[in-house]
Order: C-alpha cells, then sequence, then structure tokens
C-alpha cells in the first residue's frame, strides 16, 4: 500500500493550486497520508484534507501531544526523549513516518532544515520525494544519492553546513529504526 510522507516548511501557510491539484490526486487515488502535526505546511495541508472529507490521515505527534488535528484523524503517538521541545524532540516523529512511507511530498521555502532533513531521511531509505520549490512554483522528483547531491549543493553554504551537522545526529538517531516495514 502507498503511504505518502507530507510535510514541509512552517513559513508555508497557504496551499498553491499546483499543490491542491497534486493533494487532490492522493485523495482520488486514495493514498494513506502520513502527516505531522505542526503550524505551516502541516496545518495548511490538514484544513486541505479535512475540507475535501478526506479520511485516510494519520496525524504524528510526539509524546500524544498534537499541536493541530484539524480533522479529529488518528493520532500516533510517538515516544520522544526529554522534554525539550527543540528541533531534535519534533523530528522523532518525522523520522517514524519516514520508516513507514513510501514515497514523499514535501513543500519547501528554500531554508527549511527540518524540511530538507525529511527529504535526506527518505532518500536514504530509497524512497521518491516530490518537492514543492515554493520560490520557483515548482516539482522536482528527488531520488537517491545524485537527486540529494543536486538539490544540497543549490543551497546557501550556511544550510549546508546546518544540514550536514543535523544528518549526522539523524544518522546516529535512525540506527535504530527498521529502513524498510513489511507490506
Amino acid at each position: 500500500m502507498t503511504k505518502v510522507f507530507i510535510g514541509g516548511s512552517r513559513r508555508i501557510s497557504r496551499l498553491p493550486v499546483d499543490v491542491r491539484r497534486r493533494l487532490d490526486r492522493i485523495v482520488e487515488r486514495r493514498l494513506a497520508v502520513l502527516i505531522g502535526d505542526a503550524n505551516g505546511a502541516d496545518k495548511a495541508v490538514q484544513e486541505y484534507l479535512h475540507g475535501s472529507g478526506y479520511e485516510r490521515v494519520e496525524v504524528f505527534c510526539t509524546n500524544g501531544t498534537c499541536r493541530n488535528n484539524v480533522g479529529g484523524w488518528t493520532v500516533r503517538s510517538v515516544p520522544a526523549v526529554g522534554k525539550r521541545r527543540d528541533f531534535s524532540f519534533y523530528a522523532t516523529k518525522d523520522r517514524a513516518m519516514a520508516a513507514e512511507a513510501t514515497v514523499g511530498l514535501m513543500l519547501w521555502d528554500g531554508e527549511s532544515v527540518g524540511t530538507l532533513m525529511n527529504v535526506l531521511m527518505l532518500v536514504r531509505r530509497g524512497r521518491t520525494v516530490v518537492l514543492y520549490l515554493a520560490a520557483r512554483r515548482e516539482f522536482t522528483d528527488v531520488r537517491g544519492e545524485a537527486g540529494w547531491s543536486r538539490l544540497i549543493e543549490v543551497c546557501s553554504p550556511e544550510l549546508r553546513a546546518r544540514v550536514e551537522r543535523e544528518s549526522r545526529v539523524e544518522a546516529a538517531s535512525s540506527a535504530t529504526l527498521p529502513t524498510d516495514r513489511a507490506e
């Protein structure tokens, strides 16, 4: 079964027409949606799917506390170590979604490290990511290490350095997660 991990930048709070069309195709094909609970892209997608009456959505929340679950969908609680609500705390649920997803749809503002980390987690698991580049208003597919390399080389040096730091943490954190799930 296809499971789409949808996520994106917190700065993206309105969905462009092209993104809504992609979501409509997901609904038409009745694909399972895995989504986080953050403000921004997560909440905007939740609102759109709820407005479409779509039910095949599972909201992943850290330690069972959802910031947003617009449709009252099933909640997947992902335990996190510690109480500090920082990047690492919320990345725990992203790792769980990436481990379970068969494909990704990410909405990127060109600056969000979290969105890039989601792309990287999916690519490392051999998944294709459809990435919406908000600044260009276009989609691109990111597949494999070559696709990841093309994406990251257009980023600023500062953003590349931050992604590199986070990817080292991610590699250590996901060492205990499965790379594939039985379907």
